[in-house]
């Protein structure tokens, strides 16, 4: 495939989904666009020409590790590409994920808010080590999140020095590298090798300044996203064509980077 790929979306088990929806919309006093299935999101996919979706699953205790590695073996196809989750708190961390390696898996997701760490803490040095030697992709969420007090849990210096400490670590900052910390991302992330991902930045920058800010990063370490169901996909990428942006830059955000780190 080599169209557009969304390297940031979620979606439930069936079962989970409606009570999972519900929960997050009046958590974060938000409305989703989808119904949270995989049959939706792939739906969605279709109307807005999404070849591959990366799904973000989010393991909120230890215990939910192996439901969520097995929900991502039955998910995953060509088009539908899981990224499991591993909690920091998880007895067997590193076990686990040398679990979603075997398993095939290219990479995980870990939320700092909903598991109550912060991206920066000494005790999870071992996990960024073996991710870095496995070649593996971490997708974190960046910057606050509207349904948490603004507590700095993963900010642009905690995602800075993150980055610095383990230059190999295959580090996503989702929501432009912070959300709603843009001020911080464009002083001490942007311009700087560091993968950055584009979901709800679109939606809630001023186009003047995110064109400045994307056509300041290097070109191949910028990815589109959507944090589907929470945007729409078709909506998100009709924004991002009217930035204006070099041809080649925009193949790169919808496209190649993704393939390029997904085939790594």
């Amino acid at each position: 495939m080599a169209g557009f790929i969304d390297f940031h979306t979620h979606a439930f088990p069936d079962h989970i989904a409606p009570a999972a929806i519900a929960s997050l919309e009046k958590d974060g006093n938000i409305k989703a666009y989808l119904d949270g299935t995989v049959s939706n999101l792939l739906a969605s996919m279709d109307r807005s020409g999404v070849d591959q979706s990366v799904l973000c699953s989010i393991a909120t205790r230890p215990a939910h590790f192996t439901p969520i590695l097995e929900w991502s073996k039955t998910i995953r196809s060509e088009r539908i590409i899981p990224f499991p989750s591993l909690h920091p708190a998880d007895p067997q961390l590193l076990e686990h994920l040398q679990d979603i390696h075997d398993a095939g898996f290219k990479g995980v997701k870990m939320h700092s808010y909903y598991q109550d760490f912060f991206l920066d803490d000494e005790k999870l040095s071992p996990l960024y080590m073996k991710m870095s030697d496995l070649g593996m992709i971490l997708v974190i969420h960046a910057g606050y999140d509207i349904a948490f007090p603004k507590i700095r849990r993963a900010d642009p210096l905690r995602i800075f020095t993150v980055c610095r400490r383990f230059p190999d670590l295959k580090l996503i900052a989702t929501h432009l590298g912070g959300w709603d910390e843009w001020e911080d991302v464009r002083r001490l992330l942007t311009g700087k090798p560091i993968y950055m991902e584009l979901s709800f930045a679109l939606d809630f920058l001023d186009q003047t300044r995110l064109r400045d800010m994307l056509l300041s990063h290097p070109p191949e370490y910028l990815l589109f996203g959507t944090d589907s169901p929470w945007t729409d996909q078709a909506t998100t990428l009709k924004m991002l064509g009217k930035l204006g942006l070099p041809d080649t830059l925009f193949e790169q955000i919808t496209g190649s980077n993704a393939r390029r780190l997904l085939a790594a």
